[in-house]
């Protein structure tokens, strides 16, 4: 099953889309594992076992609490995925359990890919002026991949902003394993665009 629009997706596609999809596609024993930091997963041989690859991305984006805040409300309203050739509905509430569709264009369709927010997570330490915000998504059955991504914003000990992408995934679907190279390239390339959307983002005045 793989969710196709030969136009951009309306807001009715992408809920046929959350429709027809089924639950979680991945096992249960995965769930949540993207909240863990990246060393974590490196040494997490259950998932290289199961076939899982990782794909991380960590760029700073700039400085102090006003730009912390800036991600922040970017990742809240999907600037992140504010690109010409992917996009969420910004209006997608940043809660678990909330069901919501990546949309992507590759070559004539459009992709509609159905996943579900698996966890939210904030922190603060206003005596060390360290603050974190990020969110966990997880596929489901009609996507391409299966597994997990998270999206994070951190302010450091050092008042440095990052913005960091972090996922584990495997084909899910005949199309992803026999363009599985290709997808790899592609998740970098967002992560590229998508860092630069952040950015831009922080920097607006």
């Amino acid at each position: 099953m793989v969710f196709l629009c030969w136009t951009r997706p309306s807001s009715q596609d992408q809920k046929a889309c959350i429709n027809k999809s089924g639950g979680f596609n991945y096992d249960t024993k995965f769930r949540g594992a993207t909240a863990k930091p990246m060393s974590c997963l490196q040494q997490d041989k259950e998932l290289a076992n199961d076939g899982f690859s990782l794909n991380h991305a960590r760029v700073l984006v700039g400085s102090g609490l006003d730009t912390f805040e800036k991600g922040k409300t970017a990742l809240q309203n999907w600037r992140h995925f504010g690109l010409n050739w992917a996009f969420v509905d910004p209006k997608t509430p940043i809660q678990g359990g909330v069901k919501f569709c990546a949309c992507v264009k590759e070559f004539v369709p459009w992709l509609m890919m159905p996943l579900q927010v698996v966890y939210v997570n904030e922190n603060r330490n206003p005596k060390k002026l360290m603050a974190s915000f990020g969110f966990g998504s997880g596929t489901l059955q009609g996507h391409l991949l299966a597994g997990e991504e998270r999206f994070s914003i951190e302010l450091d000990e050092n008042n440095q902003v990052w913005y960091e992408i972090l996922s584990f995934s495997k084909p899910s679907h005949l199309l992803s394993f026999i363009g599985y190279p290709y997808v790899q390239l592609r998740q970098k390339y967002f992560a590229h665009h998508s860092t630069n959307a952040v950015l831009k983002h922080v920097s607006a005045k």
